[in-house]
């Protein structure tokens, strides 16, 4: 099945989500608060520009906007109004700090018993090339991306893989080979990568001898046997689940232990209902149907499913959005060293998610390359069609990833 880079899934780093489902434990820092709710309006911007592909779908929004915000942490003039605009962050003061909040929260999160959850920065420069001491400064104190020198010009494929060796190291070897040959180029003066890594268990766990090969429906009519796609193992369970019976959908949440963080499927009530509720998908409708969950005794099924999808270039994608100048000759990045002469050439995402019985792992890995501007009831929730999930950190709202599955049969 054709992979789109369309991210459905919220569990690698998307930083915004709203109010959440399950029981607040704590109250989020005001300083992470002020930018949760503009990473999950880029997360669900960024999804609608994505979901016009085919196929499956997996990203992570806090990955990306935590990689592009350090990228932010440089940009002046138009480039930094264009890039503030599409990442929804308040002034430069309270977004550096917010997401050093919530990067701090969210390793504290990752602490929890029966759930691991860790994400790391890195900045990545050219030998030879100077750095302004005050932006490297703040990205160490904010995002805990320190700077490693790497010779880009003498030794592109060697410098290409000691970024990759790092990535594979901090998602467990779960995100492999995220820059492919030819990505790092001989002019290539800065990357600035995150990557973030999810493991959890659910509260209540899928009983694996209730697994059985099942039909995962993509058009009317396919559970006829005529048309009868392949068989997918579906996941089956009966109990009490948060619970939400929508304008033309059904939504469960199914927290992992400690209730911290959830997993949220959206399933449209008809096969082909998923383009529509596609477009259903705004923050203030997400934050409205948050709160409307209510406990009750559901009959689950839902497939397991392992996807890998790599995006090999979002830089377009971004562009269209509404930060064009980031990308071209006219790119302001002088608070990285001083002068107008570097742009984004590329900005590289790859996320990998396993949804089984115990749990789901996920993990997904982001990488800005910069270069010269010279060189250029009884409810029965039946998951057997397209739906949309995310997995979030119910404390701050937080969306770490987002996906949605066409077809588990990968």
């Amino acid at each position: 099945m054709r992979k789109r880079c369309v991210f459905a899934l919220f569990i690698a780093l998307v930083t915004g989500f709203v109010s959440g489902v399950l029981p607040a434990q704590e109250t989020p820092p005001a300083d992470a608060s002020a930018v949760v709710g503009g990473n999950t309006t880029f997360a669900l911007e960024l999804y609608a520009k994505l979901r016009a592909g085919e196929g499956n779908i997996f990203f992570s929004p806090m990955s990306i906007s935590t990689a592009l915000a350090m990228t932010y942490a440089g940009a002046r003039g138009v480039t930094a109004e264009e890039m503030a605009k599409v990442l929804h962050v308040p002034n430069d003061a309270l977004a550096h700090a917010g997401f050093g909040a919530l990067l701090r929260e969210l390793d504290e999160l990752g602490k929890t018993k029966g759930c691991k959850l860790s994400t790391a920065n890195a900045l990545w420069g050219a030998r030879g090339e100077e750095f302004l001491p005050g932006f490297l400064k703040l990205v160490k104190d904010n995002y805990g991306g320190g700077l490693e020198r790497l010779d880009f010009a003498g030794a592109p494929e060697e410098s290409r893989k000691t970024i990759n060796a790092w990535v594979e190291k901090k998602t467990e070897q779960k995100i492999k080979d995220l820059l492919i040959e030819g990505d790092i180029k001989p002019v290539t003066v800065l990357v600035l990568t995150n990557a973030i890594y999810f493991k959890g268990d659910w509260e209540v766990q899928f009983d694996k001898k209730l697994t059985v090969e099942g039909v995962f429906r993509h058009r009317p009519g396919d559970e006829i046997w005529d048309h009868l796609p392949p068989l997918v193992p579906m996941m089956k369970r009966t109990g009490s689940v948060p619970y939400l019976k929508g304008d033309g959908f059904q939504a469960v949440e199914l927290p992992y232990v400690g209730k911290s963080l959830s997993m949220v499927v959206f399933l449209p009530d008809q096969v082909e209902g998923l383009p529509a509720f596609e477009k259903s998908l705004a923050p203030d409708r997400l934050a409205g149907w948050l709160k409307g969950f209510d406990e009750e005794h559901v009959v689950l099924t839902l497939p397991k499913f392992t996807m890998t999808v790599r995006c090999g270039e979002l830089a377009e994608t971004l562009a269209e959005m509404g930060m064009p100048s980031a990308f071209g000759p006219d790119a302001d990045f002088s608070g990285i060293n001083g002068k107008k002469d570097l742009f984004i050439s590329k900005v590289i995402h790859k996320a990998f998610v396993d949804v089984n019985e115990e749990g789901t792992e996920a993990a997904a890995a982001t990488a800005v390359i910069m270069m010269k501007s010279a060189v250029r009831r009884v409810v029965e929730f039946r998951a057997d069609h397209p739906f949309v999930f995310l997995i979030r950190d119910n404390v701050s709202g937080s969306i770490l990833f987002m996906g949605r599955v066409v077809n588990p049969k990968t």
